[in-house]
């Protein structure tokens, strides 16, 4: 059980705008893009930033999440979360990368865990 990367979310409208900005200010490129069209989202990493772009009706049921946990087993990790005071707030699901779930920590603090597809 191993969280293998951490990304901070923002949470912006223009993902094009965005996209450039951070390549720049971090000098690195795009690694990770994709439209989530369930949930009307566009989503980009650069880095260890995770950009989610929409409106603001679409981008409200994700704006109180505050960070994304990459992991190696999403399973693992919820038996684990599930045992240790943390409250699922939206369960296992495929998304375009894999599966996620978002988890209530018992500090409050709320997360998504994600395991992307091999």
């Amino acid at each position: 059980m191993q969280i293998k990367q951490t990304l901070n979310r923002f949470y912006v409208h223009n993902i094009e705008q965005s996209i450039e900005f951070y390549e720049k200010v971090l000098n690195e490129k795009c690694n990770l893009r994709f439209k989530y069209s369930q949930v009307n989202l566009e989503l980009a990493q650069i880095g260890n930033i995770l950009i989610l772009a929409g409106s603001d009706e679409a981008l409200k049921p994700f704006r109180d999440t505050q960070a994304t946990f990459l992991v190696d087993s999403i399973i693992e990790f919820k038996n684990f979360l599930l045992n240790n005071g943390a409250t699922v707030i939206r369960d296992l699901k495929e998304v375009p990368t894999g599966m996620n779930m978002t988890v209530k920590h018992l500090d409050g603090t709320i997360v998504e865990y994600v395991e992307h597809k091999n």
